[in-house]
Order: C-alpha cells, then structure tokens, then sequence
C-alpha cells in the first residue's frame, strides 16, 4: 500500500475524558495524553511528577471497548508515557470523574481525607485512581459478593495497587489504610487512626461508619455514546508529522517501505511508549506507526509446545496468560516455569508500566539498545525463541542469537515470542528420578519492582537422582544473567558446560562458582562491578546449594516450608522450587498501633481533626501553580545549565542557524535591568547569582533560560544549545573538602552564630581508660524529592508591577530578591503562594531563581512567563542536604562511660553560603545529645565548586545524631559492651543537660529518660534482642539486628505574623505567614482560630471550624511572612492567630454583653451582624514575637528497630525492616492525627537517606542520579513492615503555644535506629565470616547511604567462595547449622 493512499484516509482522533466527550481533527503526534489533559482540559489532576513514568503522578484509567465480546478493559496507566493518538476511541477517567466537592466526593476521596492519607496531596489524586483501577477489575473476577461497604478486592491488591505510586510526605502508612479499607478481608482492627471512629467501637459500627460504597452504583468507565464510534484504522495529519495505524503486518510493510522511500523521514514505531520514560526521546519523528492495531503482533497462542506471545502484547497481559497457563492445584514442570516468569514478570516497572509496556519493546529495547531487561534474562533461560519478519522472510530465531545480533534495521519487525515447554527426558531406567527445576533472580533496590536490577538471572536445569546412591547431578542446565553492565542478556556457556552431566558436590559447586565470576563481568565504567559479580555467584549458589546433601543442611532459604534437615528426594527438591512465590516476593505492611491522648482543654485544639483540604487533594481539585491556567499570550522557560565545574563562558548558540521550533528569546545575565542585580537569592549570609556572568562556577548552575511558545518546546530547546567553555589559565576546581582545606576555601560563620564548647576535653581524655583516635566516617547527600518540582508563573501588570505566583516556603525572600534583580521598588512586586507540594527545605531558597527567572523574563519581555522544571533539571540544580567528613577522637572509661569528645567536621557547602554557615550551630544543637563530659569541636565551612547545599528537613541535626550514634557504636565495639548498655550509661541527667544546654528548660520537661525505658518495654525490647540472637545463631545466609536511638533536638520559634477578619455572615478569613507544605499548618490554624473565638461563648452550638479559611500568602497582603522552615511555623502561626483573636473577642466581648441583656440568647451571626452595623473593626493583625528566653527549646524521642528475618541477605545485601516503635514527645500535640503522620512521614524520609537515597555526582561534580531510574526514595514495599507510634504527652509547658511542642524534623532523626540495625547486622555476618578463617575483612566502614553493594561489600563480596573452601577443608568437622 501506497502513503498516498493512506493520507487519504485522514480521520479525526475521537475519545472521551471524564464521560466528555472528544473530538480531534489535528493533533502533534509527539503529544502526550498528559500534555493534553493539562494544558486542553480543566482536568489538572494529572500531576507531572517524573515523566518517566516512575512516579505515579499522572496515572488515569484508560478503558477500552471490545464490541465482539462486549467487553471493557480498564487499565491504569502513565498518561505521561501514553501517546495522545494512541487513545482514539477509549475512554480516559481522571479522579475528577470520580467526584468533587461540588457533586460529592468518591468514597475513595472521603477514605483518603478520613484517614489522613494526604499531606501536600500532590500525589494523592493519582493514588487515588490506582486504587480505584484495583476497585474495578477486582468487581470483574467470580469472587464471593462481599459485605456491604466494601469491595472483592483483598488487602494484598489493595496494598500493591499503590506499589508504582511516590509519596514524599506520608511515610505510606495512611495511604495503605485507606485502600485497605476496602478490601473484603480486612480487619478494621489493623487500620490505624482515622476520622471515622473510636478505638473500641465495635465492627458493626466501624463499618456504618465509613463512606459507603457500593459497585452496583459506580462510575461506567466507558460511556455509551463512544461505543458507537467508528473503530476503522485511521491517520491523523499535523503540520509536522503523521500518525499511521495499519491493521496487516504486510499494511506495516508496505507503509516501512514507502515511508523510507520518502527522503529518509524520521519512524517512530509505537506500541506502548514506555520505552520514551527511559530513554527521553525528544527528537521530533516525521511519521509515527502504532503497531497495536496489528493482530498477528497482539496474538496470545498456546498449544503443546509452548506459549507463543506477540511482540505487542502488554507485559500484564503476557503475565495474565502465563498464570492462566499454570492455575491449576498441582503444577507440571512446563507450568511452574511459565509461573515464575509471570512473578518475576511482576517486578517490572509497576502496575501502570506493565498495562501499556510490550514484551516485544522490552526485547527490542535490549536488543537495539542495551536496555537492562528483565523479560531477555528470564525467557534466555526458558529457551525462549523469537520470530521476525525482514521484508518478505519470516526468520525464527533463538533469542540468544536475537540479543547477539547488530541492533536491527526499523525494517525488521519483531512478531511474537516463543516459550517452550519444558518436560524432563522421559527415562526407561527406573535407576534415576529427573525432574526440571526454574528459578528467577533479581537485586534491585526495591522488592516489589519499579527500580532496574544491579543484576538479573534465572536457572533451568534438568536434575537426575540416583535412587541407589542419592547422588544428583545436571544432565542440561540454561544459566542466564542480565543487567549487569553489559550490552545484553547472556547465557553463562562456560559453566552450563562444566555442569552438564556432573555429580554436584561442594568440588563442583565451587568450581562452577568460581567460573561464574569469571564469566559475568561488567564492562569498564558500570556502577558496582564487583558487587554485580558476586551477585551472579550469590545466586548460583541459591540454586544449586540445596542440590548438595551438605549445603542443604544450612540453606534454610529452601527449607522453610518443610521442617527436613536434608534433601534427600528429588521430590523434596522440587516442592521447593515450586513454591513461586519462593520467599522472594515481601510481605507489606502488618498492623500498627498509634498510641496518643486527646487534649479536651482547647478543644478542638487537641483533636485529631482531618487536614484541611484532604479532599480536595484527593478529587484533584486543590490548585497547585502549574495548575493555574495559562494566560493569553503566555510563554514558557527552561534552564540551560552549566557542565563545567569552572570555566569561562565563550558563547551560548543554538545548535541549529535558526532559532528552534516555538523559541522566542534566549535570556541570560546580560538581559538584567541596569538598576537591577544579577541575585538569584539570598539568605542573611550571602546572595548567590541569578545565571553565571563570564565564569559558570559549578556544574549545573545556571546560564540561561529559553523562552517558548511551551513547556515542552522550552525544554526541548534547552537540549539543543551549545555552550562553549575555556578552561585555559584558570586553576582547577575544587570539588573534594580536602582541597578546599588546602586551599583555605571557607564561608566565614558569624561569631555569634558559631557554638560554644563544653567543658574541658584535654581534662576529658586524661581521665579516659580507652580513647579511640581520630577516626573517620563520611556521610552523602540527600535529594529532597519533593513531588511537585519547582514552578512559578510571572505575570506583568500597570505600572510596570509583576504579580508572581511561586511554590516557596519563603515567599518574603522570593519578593525582595525579583525586586532587586529587576531594580523595582518591592511594592512593585507581589508573590503569592497558596500551597506546595512538599518542600522539606528544598521550597526555600532553592525556589527563588525559578521565580526570579520568570519574573526577569516577563518583565523583559512584558508577557507572561511561566516554567515548571523538569525532574532531571530539579535534580540537578536542587543542592540537596550537605555531604562531610568527620574525624573524631573520643575518651571513655571501662564502664563505658564517655569522658571526652573531640570532633573535626569537613562540611561541603558548594559554591553559595545559602544557609550553610548555620550548619555548626544545627550540628552542635544535636550533637549534644549525649552526656560527652567534654566536647570540643572545629567545623569547617567549606566552598566548593559544586552547586550550593540547602536546608533539608533537619539539616546538620540529622548528620549530627547520626555521628553521635556512630560514636557510641564504635565505644561499646572497643569494649565488647552491649551498645544498648553505653546508650543508656551516657543519657544526660537533667544536670549534665542543663551544662549542655542553655534551653534545657525545667527538669519535669526532660522527658527522654522516663520515654528510653517506656519504649524498652512498649517494644519488649529484651525479649526481642534474645529473639535476634537465637535467629543469628541459627541462620547463615540472613542476619538480624536491633537497635534503640535516642533524639535530643533543638528548635528555635521565630517571629510570625498573622491576620483575622470576620465577614459579614460570620465566615471567618485566616491569613498567616506559614505556608502549608502538607505539615498540616492550615488545618492547626483553624482549629486555633476556632478556640480563640470561642472565647466569645455565643448561643446556639456554632461549630467555628466549619466557618474558618485560613487563605494563600499574598507577600503585600501580609508582610514579614519569613520563612517556612524548622518545626515550628505551625506552632507560631497558631500564636500570631491566637493573638488577633484575642483582639477580636476583645472588642467583640462588650457587644455581646450588651446584646445579652436586650435579648437573653447571642447567636455567632447575629453578634457579626450587629458588629457590622456598629461599624466594628473586625479585622486583626498580629505579629507573634517569642520571648528570647523561651524561643529555643528542646524535643525528646526514641526507636527502636529490628530487622526481618531476610533483613541482611548475606548473598545480595538487600535490607528490609520488620518492626520500628517510636516515642515521640509532642507536648500536647495541636493535633495528633497531623502530628503522627509528621512523624511517620520524617521517619520514613530519614530511612531514605541512611538506606536508599544515593545521590552521586561525576567527577565534575554535576549530578547523575538525576531520575527516578537512577534515584530511589522508600517506597511501600521498603519501609519497616510495622510501624508502632506513640506521642508522649510530656504535660503542660507554660512557655510554649499551648503546651504543645514541634514534629516535622526531629523524628527523621530516629531512622538511625534503622541504620545501625542494620549495622548489627553486618557486624553479625563479619563475626560468622571470621569464624570461617576470614581474617582479612575490609575495613568497618558503613557509609551513608547504606545501598545494597555497600552492605554486600561488608558481609563479604567472596562470602560464599569463602564459606565453600571453609567448608571443604572442615567435612569432616561436627555441623555447625
């Protein structure tokens, strides 16, 4: 066929959002189904998180009509991955369509709300239609009718249904509660707090209590009117490009053939489109080709054979079909085999990947382009085929020859792949028994999947017992390994050649090992290469070790469902191995205890009242910046960024002669006003410019910015500028704080910001029994991961005025800085912030450059200017939390008694001062901790040429308590003390507190001591430790830890001002300095506002809370906003609302009296009403000022952690977390139900940084972890199983806002009771490997961020070779397992 003929058979795109109802003649083929809801809709729901397709911000429920079965298929998908053309004649649900506050909220928006599953709620509307997705097809399956309220679904899907989704603020808990709620096997019991009922009520009233829900009257996903739509293929036309959907293999021939003819035109060849999530593929195509239309690619076909499964067929799909294939009770060999490849299968990417990704993509993906796949590693070991067609030859090929060839031509076309059966030798002898065993493998840093393995294998042998002897032995063996730093998938040759037909004994086993390592080696510059290695021979061993009579005995990994100390059967064997689950796939989260008491003295201060807005949150209606619609005219940024860490700047060109598609300007320094500064902020220590002048100064800072008719044309453009650098003459950079001490790089501190010592350390260390000398630890960096990435949007206005919307937490600073960058007066400027989504320190000062950027470009050229950056560009500008090194020098008795502590600390601060000369003062506040006797310190400040380090939730406290954590853990080492012991011995007293501590406060306000032993019992804390004792002695492969922590942390309560006015109907405005971030700030307000104005004790009930809205910060409404940071913005918020209710009730109070004595009863409107025409100033103002003797205090907590029984895997380094108890001391908590998941959200952010966060740089210092495939936050399936909470209400405190004390930071501290769990151990698993004759073990030296290869590399990379050559040279020796 012909193009010109096709092209006339140009039809418009059709399908529905929402039941409305879309029609479109012309359309970008490049565009995005998500690009399209934001910026053509109203439905700004569909958050852009990531744009990989890694987050779960943008998912919607795609819905599909199949009218020859009349049958609809409804999928959760990326709509940032999903190509707008792809979805002619589907149906497309956001969670608008669900309900909003108009027409009522979904029951799933009122559970989110209900049971405080939302905080900054920019993730929260696409968690709720993942879990609404679960809701529907679990309706679809013939499980029983469940009860009334909820629904078929099982906890377990309830919980995996939100496993893709990123939350940054929640710490998960919550979220999981709220989905489970639906789920037919649930025990309301399990769930924690919420807002729905009471502990103790009974089921019956639990059940009434929730909202309803009823499937019978749920949305219809596909609407009626777009099953009548023409189904036809169809193309589509634009200016640039054409969209094609042929419906043959020979239509897609001859349309490759015709296109190619046609001056080279640039193919895109379309199936899912999952694929643009990895590899970012900005280029512009020419013509695009869905293949989702050809049914010889869709084909699903079974037969004696095998499993063969088109090349377009979804990975949920081809997982769907393999588990069908094996449903049965009992499996066969052939069944188990295609049911561990739809579990591994399972790991992929996430749910709303796998309903779009192709199994077919994948392969060409890996085969093309070196993709690390998953789906090439387990069907090489099936002995999978693959069949292609080129031109007019079909070709069936192996799929090792597949991956081996030359990335193939876009001509070749993949059709299906091929899964064989798999059946042993039938064997006339009745001497041996054969059976086929299969078993996949993967290390990842997630369990549950969206995270791309280190290493990926599977095995498929054919195993033989000798029924005379026992002995076993391989007759053919498929050993594949993937993902490892190399260009495909591989089948380790060498050592399925040695194995064949050998008798497997530890000889063998080792000699097969040791030819693994040899045969999987990673290519030059792959991450982790060794680790990687000892991956593959981990994983081997698993396998085969339970083969040996001797092995078998220790792997309990084989023998956990039988109770047999040996394999003696083929049988036995096999049972194992037909697990499929296999112990691999995790549990996720148990029940959790929440343990609070409700304060009834200000009430409703003191209740656990929802957050404000969480519906909202949930329906997607709740406006963040990027969802203000755009104006006339509008244009869009993206940041060119510097690469170089110094250099001078020669030029900046395009690429191209011409300006790019939609380029309007290029701005740069040069572009700022000559009354103006080239500032990008500033903080009390120092500005930091806007864009590099002549010399950029670190890599990633900024040079310029596009400006574009959109967002994607912006940042497209900003992809292809050239920047052309000199490097001749100019010193080296600095890029390590050992050369900044060489150099004497500092940022000056402030005297009297730089902290006093204590007591006499040389004193300290003569009285010292032991001292350990200057030893050294270093700890990372950490990226804040804020769901929404920084935006703002510049609006010009008369009188050259600028009118700027900018998610901040300091919209004051944002303010002052766009003033004097443009030289305007500040009334000429106004910053307005209504809410952010999550901020952590990161919304601070690192959000005002992108405002001061769009403010320059809009005034420059006088149309509004908006930018919402990208993830990899946030990433790489963010700064994030501040890398050092510490060395110190402790003294301490026999007892383990501290006398003395001298510290040394190298702080990286980049190129800026930021708030980093704040940093030894933070350090130092938490440092103290601990009764040192003496400490002594010297902290370094050092610049260097990266970008500059910011405030991140606790910044310096949380290095500084891991350090001191690490000081203990090293003492009670030297001494061979229980650790737990020398935590307890150096608790302060109040004494030793009060030497340490000026705001140490009233010795009944020290609370740590009484909550230290609360929390050893609450958590049976000696029980558990004899409990990780007797599972270490009794495991080889895992090891357990426990550990108990500490918190001593230090606020400051700043200056805050507030405002109150009262309308007309009684409705009650709230305007206060804070910005809500998700820390629950508006919702305390309020239910401050409505305690104050209680005061006034009017008539008739009124609840003031219903009446209360607290409104955005508006920089010229409310001055001296400050900052949004620290703790206890809410707490200070709360005092300025206090204070101008109290004015009000004040001058409300005589009215009310008088009205009482005319009348007898006031009601709330009525006083308003009066007030009004009595022209009565009903609107306050305040400024709360703390006293300076009370505006620091400190918070006091406790955890303890212990690990899973699979918590060190000895054999791949993974970690998981069974069970943390945290007490937490929150004075009388405002609001508990706020306040925990403040706690929650902390804990969890601090297991992010000490466990998973690895936020690397190159050796220019510009960051590469600059994605969600490269970057991991925690997600469901990496936190600890449970998680206990209780808030300690330590009493009344007289000088805090009503007794209440702060929450957001200080429990990310306790996540150090994580850390050196797993410590213990790693110290577990070195004391085993000593006892094997390892005496020449690495170093100690347990880094932060404790990812998988850093704790392998301590239990040891040669662990298992070591333990077979241990075992072999001592055969003869009694068991030791």
């Amino acid at each position: 066929m012909e193009e010109e003929q096709i092209e006339r058979e140009t039809k418009s795109l059709v399908f529905a959002v929402n039941g409305q109802r879309f029609e479109l003649s012309s359309v970008d083929p490049s565009m995005t189904l998500l690009e399209f809801l934001r910026t053509r809709t109203p439905f700004k729901s569909v958050k852009l998180g990531c744009g990989e397709g890694g987050c779960g911000a943008c998912i919607v429920l795609l819905s599909k009509y199949d009218p020859v079965i009349d049958h609809v298929e409804d999928l959760t998908v990326s709509s940032c991955l999903t190509l707008l053309c792809s979805v002619n004649g589907c149906a497309i649900t956001t969670t608008e369509g669900l309900g909003n506050s108009k027409d009522g909220f979904h029951s799933i928006h009122q559970r989110f709300a209900g049971f405080h599953s939302s905080q900054c709620g920019f993730c929260t509307p696409g968690m709720c239609i993942s879990l609404f997705g679960a809701l529907v097809n679990a309706e679809k399956t013939d499980r029983p009718k469940p009860s009334p309220g909820f629904s078929k679904l099982t906890v377990v899907e309830a919980e995996k249904a939100i496993a893709g989704n990123l939350c940054r603020c929640t710490g998960y808990r919550s979220i999981a509660d709220a989905c489970k709620s639906f789920a037919a096997d649930v025990d309301l019991e399990d769930l924690g707090l919420n807002c729905f009922w009471k502990k103790g009520e009974n089921p019956d009233v639990k059940v009434s209590r929730l909202p309803s829900y009823d499937h019978n009257n749920e949305i219809c996903t596909f609407p009626e009117f777009l099953k009548c739509e023409v189904k036809s293929p169809f193309l589509l036309d634009s200016q640039k490009s054409s969209w094609y959907n042929p419906d043959s293999v020979k239509e897609l021939q001859s349309l490759l053939k015709a296109i190619k003819g046609n001056n080279g035109a640039r193919i895109k060849l379309v199936a899912g489109n999952t694929g643009m999530g990895y590899y970012k593929d900005l280029q512009q195509y020419d013509k695009y080709i869905n293949l989702c239309h050809v049914p010889e690619l869709s084909i699903i076909g079974k037969d004696r054979t095998g499993i063969e499964i088109g090349a377009t067929v979804t990975i949920s799909k081809a997982i769907k079909a393999l588990k069908t294939e094996a449903n049965g009770e009992i499996l066969s060999e052939s069944e188990m085999v295609f049911k561990k490849i739809a579990v591994q299968m399972e790991k992929i990417a996430s749910q709303f990947v796998r309903n779009t990704g192709s199994v077919g993509g994948n392969l060409m993906m890996a085969q093309r382009k070196c993709f690390p796949s998953d789906i090439a590693t387990i069907l090489l070991a099936a002995g999978s085929f693959v069949n292609i067609i080129t031109d007019t030859m079909h070709e069936k090929l192996s799929l090792e020859d597949f991956l081996e060839r030359p990335p193939l031509d876009s001509e070749i076309i993949l059709t299906s792949v091929k899964i064989p059966k798999w059946e042993p030798i039938k064997n006339e002898s009745s001497e041996k028994d054969c059976k086929i065993l299969f078993e996949t493998y993967r290390a990842a840093p997630r369990p549950l999947g969206n995270a791309l393995p280190y290493l990926n294998a599977a095995f498929l042998a054919e195993v033989c017992r000798w029924k005379s002897s026992g002995e076993i032995a391989l007759n053919k063996c498929m050993l594949a390994f993937g993902a490892y730093g190399t260009k495909h998938s591989i089948r380790a040759r060498k050592v399925e050649e040695f194995l064949t037909g050998k008798k497997l004994t530890l000889d063998v086993l080792y000699e097969s090992i040791k030819l693994v390592g040899a045969s999987v080696v990673p290519e030059d510059g792959t991450t982790s290469s060794a680790y990687r290695s000892s991956l593959a021979v981990g994983f081997l061993f698993d396998f085969l070790g339970p083969l040996i009579d001797n092995v078998a005995k220790i792997s309990n990994h084989w023998l956990d469902n039988h109770g047999s100390a040996t394999i003696s059967t083929v049988d036995e064997v096999k049972q194992n191995y037909e697990q499929p689950d296999h112990a691999k796939v995790p549990t996720l989260l148990s029940l959790s205890k929440h343990v609070f008491e409700v304060t009834k003295e200000y009430q409703p201060v003191g209740e656990p009242v929802k957050k404000s807005g969480a519906a909202l949150q949930a329906s997607g209606e709740a406006i963040f910046v990027d969802d203000i619609p755009s104006p006339m005219n509008c244009l869009y940024g993206a940041f060119i960024y510097s690469t170089k860490p110094f250099a001078k700047v020669k030029s900046i060109k395009f690429k191209s002669k011409s300006l790019p598609y939609g380029v309007s300007a290029l701005i740069s320094f040069k572009d700022i006003p000559k009354d103006g500064e080239n500032i990008g902020s500033k903080s009390i220590f120092g500005p930091e410019p806007l864009f590099a002048d002549e010399m950029t100064r670190y890599a990633g800072e900024r040079i310029a910015l596009v400006v574009a008719d959109t967002q994607k044309h912006a940042d497209v453009a900003s992809n292809l500028v050239a920047v052309h650098y000199d490097m001749e003459n100019l010193e080296p950079p600095i890029l390590t704080v050992e050369e900044a001490v060489k150099r004497s790089s500092f940022f000056e501190v402030p005297p009297f910001f730089y902290p006093k010592q204590v007591g006499d350390v040389s004193k300290g260390m003569a009285e010292a029994d032991h001292k350990i000398l200057s030893a050294k630890m270093k700890l990372g960096s950490q990226y804040y991961f804020y769901m929404e990435n920084q935006s703002a949007l510049a609006l010009p206005d008369e009188d050259n005025c600028l009118v700027v919307y900018s998610s901040s937490q300091c919209p004051e600073f944002s303010h002052s800085t766009i003033a004097r960058c443009l030289g305007l007066p500040q009334h000429n400027v106004r910053v307005i912030t209504r809410r952010v989504g999550g901020g952590f320190g990161g919304k601070a000062l690192k959000s005002i450059p992108v405002a001061t950027a769009c403010a320059l470009a809009a005034h420059t050229l006088q149309r509004p200017v908006r930018m919402y950056l990208n993830r990899k560009t946030d990433m790489i500008m963010a700064g994030g939390r501040h890398p050092m090194e510490i060395t110190y020098s402790v003294g301490f008795k026999y007892s383990g008694k501290i006398t003395a502590l001298q510290l040394d600390i190298l702080i990286n601060a980049g190129i800026s001062p930021d708030i980093s000369p704040a940093m030894p003062h933070n350090m130092v506040g938490a440092l103290k901790k601990y009764d040192w006797g003496a400490l002594s310190f010297d902290i370094k400040v050092c610049k260097t040429n990266h970008s500059s380090k910011s405030a991140m939730r606790g910044p310096g406290e949380t290095q500084a308590s891991l350090i001191a954590e690490a000081v203990i853990e090293h003492v009670a080492s030297t001494l061979s003390m229980d650790v737990d012991s020398v935590r307890s011995i150096n608790l302060h007293t109040h004494d030793s507190l009060k030497m340490f501590y000026v705001s140490s406060g009233e010795a009944l306000e020290y609370s740590l001591t009484s909550m230290w032993d609360k929390i050893a019992m609450s958590s049976s804390l000696n029980h558990r430790t004899e409990v990780v004792k007797e599972f270490n002695r009794n495991n080889v492969w895992q090891k357990r830890g426990i550990s108990r922590v500490p918190v001593v942390h230090e606020v400051i309560v700043r200056p805050t001002p507030g405002k109150v006015g009262i309308l007309s109907d009684g409705s009650v405005i709230v305007e206060v300095g804070g910005i809500e971030l998700g820390q629950g700030l508006w919702t305390k307000v309020k239910q401050m506002a409505a305690f104050a104005l209680s005061a006034i004790k009017c008539d008739g009930g009124v609840e003031l809370l219903d009446k209360i809205r607290v409104i955005q910060s508006d920089t010229l409404s409310l001055i001296q906003g400050g900052f949004t940071s620290g703790s206890t913005t809410s707490e200070s918020s709360c005092e300025a609302v206090r204070l101008s209710c109290k004015t009000l009730v004040e001058r409300l109070t005589p009215l009310k009296e008088r009205l009482q004595v005319q009348m007898g009863s006031v009601t709330w409107e009525m006083l308003i009403s009066q007030a009004y025409l009595e022209a009565l100033n009903l609107s306050a103002s305040s400024f709360f000022v703390p006293d300076l003797n009370s505006m620091q205090y400190l918070n006091y907590g406790a955890a303890v952690t212990v690990e899973k029984q699979v918590e060190v895997n000895l054999l791949t380094g993974e970690t998981t977390f069974l069970r943390s108890d945290i007490i937490y001391d929150c004075g009388k908590s405002l609001n508990p139900a706020v306040d925990l998941g403040q706690i929650e959200g902390a804990f969890v952010q601090g297991i992010g940084f000490l466990m998973l966060e690895d936020y690397t740089t190159n050796s220019d210092g510009l960051v590469v972890a600059d994605s969600t495939w490269s970057y991991k936050i925690p997600t469901i399936d990496t936190i600890p199983k449970q998680i206990n909470v209780e808030i300690h209400n330590s009493g009344h405190h007289k000088n805090r806002v009503l007794s209440s004390k702060a929450c957001g930071e200080p429990p990310l501290l306790l996540a150090a009771s994580v850390y050196f769990a797993a410590q213990a151990a790693i110290k577990e698993a070195r004391e085993q490997m000593f006892s094997w004759g390892c005496r020449d073990q690495p170093a100690f030296n347990f880094q932060v961020p404790a990812i998988m290869p850093i704790v392998k590399e301590l239990c040891g990379l040669d662990c298992v070779e070591r333990y077979l050559k241990w075992k072999i040279g001592s055969e003869t020796s009694p068991e030791l397992y």
